[in-house]
């Protein structure tokens, strides 16, 4: 009896270490300073542009991408562009609303609002990059209301939502290893 006890932790244990082995050859790794950041210390974010007929989405993106840094503080937030060690800037490229689902007697019920940036990190040495646009798009539904006012609340933090898992994509592509 003990000696089948010992052979089960035996391969219990050579189990654990095949899967600690096969896990590490995965392709997983732990992500450091990447090739944007290198070795910066601060960033400056430019008040984005408003390419579309959105009116104020730019503020609102720019709001997000500043809560996003400041809460993540690794990198220092600086006024003045010309103290920082990269520069943040883009614009809004996309923003609209359309209709997604109707009730029976053709009531829209609701809305998928559109959000796309174009956005370019300018480091204090080197050329400026562009971010990726196919990964700063993004969409999501808001109900639709009878009552004007909550409609246009619901719009906005629709909005607001998007800005917001825009504003970390544009964080964390910083950090991403080979980014364009």
């Amino acid at each position: 009896m003990w000696w089948k006890v010992c052979q089960l932790e035996k391969t219990a244990r050579l189990l654990l270490l095949v899967g600690i082995l096969v896990a590490s050859g995965c392709g997983y790794q732990l992500v450091g300073r990447g090739s944007v950041v290198g070795a910066a210390r601060s960033v400056a974010l430019e008040g984005f542009s408003n390419e579309t007929k959105e009116p104020g989405i730019e503020g609102i993106v720019s709001d997000a991408l500043y809560r996003e840094f400041a809460r993540r503080g690794d990198l220092r937030l600086v006024s003045d562009p010309s103290r920082a060690d990269l520069v943040v800037s883009g614009a809004v490229a996309r923003a609209f609303v359309s209709a997604r689902s109707f009730s029976s007697v053709q009531l829209t019920v609701e809305y998928q609002a559109w959000l796309r940036l174009s956005v370019t990190v300018q480091p204090r040495e080197g050329k400026p990059l562009r971010l990726d646009p196919r990964s700063l798009a993004e969409s999501d539904r808001f109900l639709a209301s009878a009552d004007v006012e909550v409609g246009r609340k619901n719009r906005e933090e629709a909005f607001r939502r998007l800005a917001g898992i825009l504003a970390a994509r544009v964080h964390d592509a910083l950090y991403v290893e080979g980014t364009p």
